[in-house]
């Protein structure tokens, strides 16, 4: 299954605010289609679905990415959800997002894919790019990505910066200083059912 590309407010309207989506809010508070405004009771698998999905377009990964996201997260020490999680946000992509240098992950994948940033000192185009603390990332030494930076930095997605970051607006210079803690995360999302819905497809 490829990454979505279609309409984002017609996702959000569905799964509800995704804040690394889009940063636009539906004018509609239903979902989109003929049946959006009947209330059909969810099953369980349904529900579980759901907030797959909603892992799955807020940071902008494919199904098969995020299987592989699982899988290692199982592997990983302490509670699944809470490494699937990390995983995800500690991504080049998300990151940079993070630290206000573009207004959504997409945007901030972009930067990341057309070669505008830099770890430690050598351009990463890779937006799933795994940071880890100590990382420094910067915008690349040219006026084309400092320009598009700047101007990415007057929308900015989220407000507040995690506590694992740091960002200097004015050098454009940024730090991981550690792994990101759940209280950071934006999205609402119960991240138990996530796992049940891999172990019960397993």
């Amino acid at each position: 299954m490829s990454r979505y590309r279609g309409p984002r407010l017609r996702i959000v309207r569905r799964l509800g605010e995704l804040p690394g989506l889009s940063r636009k809010s539906p004018r509609k508070a239903y979902p989109p289609g003929q049946h959006g405004q009947s209330r059909k009771k969810r099953s369980e698998y349904g529900i579980r679905l759901e907030e797959k999905q909603k892992l799955r377009f807020n940071y902008g990964v494919t199904e098969k990415q995020l299987v592989r996201y699982v899988r290692k997260a199982r592997r990983a020490t302490g509670s699944t959800g809470q490494a699937i999680l990390e995983m995800l946000e500690m991504r080049l992509d998300n990151t940079v997002f993070r630290m206000g240098m573009a207004g959504t992950i997409p945007a901030a994948r972009q930067l990341v894919n057309h070669g505008h940033i830099t770890v430690n000192g050598r351009v990463v185009d890779i937006a799933s790019y795994q940071c880890r603390p100590g990382d420094v990332i910067t915008a690349r030494d040219r006026d084309r990505s400092r320009g598009l930076i700047k101007t990415n930095m007057e929308y900015p997605g989220l407000a507040n910066l995690p506590s694992h970051l740091e960002f200097d607006k004015d050098t454009l210079v940024g730090k991981v200083n550690g792994i990101i803690e759940r209280e950071w995360i934006a999205l609402q999302i119960n991240e138990l059912l996530v796992v049940e819905y891999y172990s019960r497809m397993a």
